[in-house]
């Protein structure tokens, strides 16, 4: 009998947000994993505060719904208690990029043994659409009449500079989240995993998904650092225009000790 990931809690996003696809992504990628009660013990989630936060309810395995920014530091105390927990944290981009930067630049340095999907509709969309660091330039809101002032950060450039050991983008979608996680948990240590996912009410879609491509098409070397961050200067986070390319897939991943294993 197939085991039973669901829960009987209603999903409250928005119709049509791509957030289900992400679930749906994930659910998929466990429910192949996960063959029994037992094994279900195996897993744990933990999320932090926004609409990505909702996940949580919505997918029925042990963890943790923690604070605002926290869901990395979270996920390594559980995996420090217990270093053969399989965990994945899901964060938006506000909680990630915003509150929780410092602790994923070093998590990406710490290297455990986590997997991290980060949902970038470049907006704090729970809080009715102001602007994230990732949050495009002109953008404008009830907080910022006058237009986002900043140039948004690149997230995939600063975790390849931080030291992840694995990154990658994927577009919301449910097959492509499948195949990441896929990937990501054949991987020993942090695996930092970027959806791009437009909000259909605060940050609508913007032609983005009709100009991504797969890295895979491009015969790119994942194991070759500075064709990763070529790659990864493709998309600035501006809104795309004809030229823009978004690079989607594996940009890099490398074999290096996870922290827990320097645990004794």
């Amino acid at each position: 009998m197939p085991i039973n990931l669901s829960t009987n809690t209603k999903p409250t996003w928005c119709p049509g947000c791509w957030n289900f696809q992400i679930l749906a992504g994930v659910k998929n990628f466990l429910a192949k994993k996960i063959k029994n009660e037992e094994d279900k013990k195996n897993y744990a989630i933990v999320t932090g505060i926004g609409c990505h936060a909702k996940i949580f309810d919505y997918i029925n395995l042990n963890g943790i719904n923690s604070l605002h920014g926290r869901v990395l530091p979270t996920a390594l105390g559980m995996k420090i208690g217990n270093p053969k927990l399989n965990i994945i944290g899901f964060s938006g981009d506000g909680d990630a990029y915003a509150e929780g930067m410092e602790h994923l630049v070093h998590a990406a340095r710490y290297n455990a043994n986590i997997k991290y999907l980060v949902h970038n509709n470049q907006v704090f969309a729970l809080t009715v659409g102001q602007p994230t660091p990732v949050t495009e330039t002109g953008f404008k809101d009830k907080t910022t009449p006058q237009g986002v002032k900043l140039s948004p950060i690149n997230p995939i450039k600063l975790m390849l500079s931080a030291g992840a050991t694995f990154v990658a983008r994927v577009y919301a979608d449910a097959k492509q989240i499948e195949e990441v996680l896929n990937e990501a948990f054949k991987h020993n240590g942090f695996a930092f995993i970027e959806v791009i996912q437009p909000c259909l009410i605060f940050h609508p879609d913007k032609n983005y998904k009709e100009k991504t491509y797969f890295l895979k098409d491009k015969k790119h070397d994942d194991k070759n650092f500075e064709q990763a961050m070529k790659r990864a200067q493709e998309f600035d986070y501006l809104i795309p225009t004809k030229k823009t390319k978004i690079p989607l897939g594996i940009f890099y991943r490398e074999k290096r000790k996870a922290f827990e294993e320097n645990i004794k």
